[in-house]
């Protein structure tokens, strides 16, 4: 589903159609690596899902395709800076495409901002990250299948530094005033995740 919409995006950009080709084969590629159980297609999938309902809210799709394409196109479970470096890709890669640089610049800091989650004074940029948090939301047994992934995306890290690495991401997102910044997402998944969240970290304890 989501390939579909990125190569419609793309037909519309790309005059190089091999180019447009590449780029996409590129995506499917990484997220079909070794070692992903979550961060795959599938999760790019569940984000388009999760925004096409609000397509309208949002002020640039375009933009934003580009963001969920590549928000999670560097990622190592090894590093803190995978944010970091999926924007840079993405810069690199719109810049083949001969975008605009505020373009390049609104798709990079939206793949940012899924660091920390915070609240952004870009409205595009607050519907992006809630759904890319859309899952936490899920009901019991989507998220306990999502816990599982994550937990084998973190399998080279044994029992007890995972634990502690894990209960400090649940507390990060618990002490939110509100998980979610826009009112879609809070009013769909606010409750439930801080219900799934907190069971997970009892689980933890």
């Amino acid at each position: 589903m989501f390939e579909i919409a990125f190569k419609t995006e793309l037909g519309i950009l790309a005059a190089d159609k091999l180019l447009a080709e590449q780029l996409l084969a590129e995506i499917r590629s990484n997220y079909s690596r070794a070692g992903r159980y979550y961060h795959t297609l599938t999760h790019l999938d569940n984000l388009l899902a999760e925004l096409l309902p609000i397509k309208n809210n949002i002020d640039d799709w375009q933009i934003l395709i580009f963001s969920i394409a590549y928000h999670d196109i560097v990622y190592n479970s090894r590093k803190q800076d995978n944010e970091e470096k999926s924007a840079a890709f993405a810069y690199e890669r719109m810049t083949r495409l001969d975008l605009p640089v505020a373009v390049k610049e609104k798709c990079s800091n939206q793949i940012k901002a899924t660091k920390g989650h915070q609240v952004s004074n870009d409205n595009d940029t607050n519907y992006f990250t809630d759904a890319d948090l859309a899952i936490l939301g899920s009901g019991d047994e989507s998220y306990k299948g999502y816990a599982k992934q994550i937990r084998k995306e973190y399998r080279i890290y044994p029992d007890f530094l995972y634990k502690s690495g894990r209960q400090k991401v649940l507390r990060h997102f618990l002490a939110m005033e509100n998980i979610y910044k826009t009112s879609w997402f809070k009013e769909k998944y606010e409750e439930q995740a801080r219900r799934n969240m907190t069971n997970e970290l009892n689980s933890l304890l």
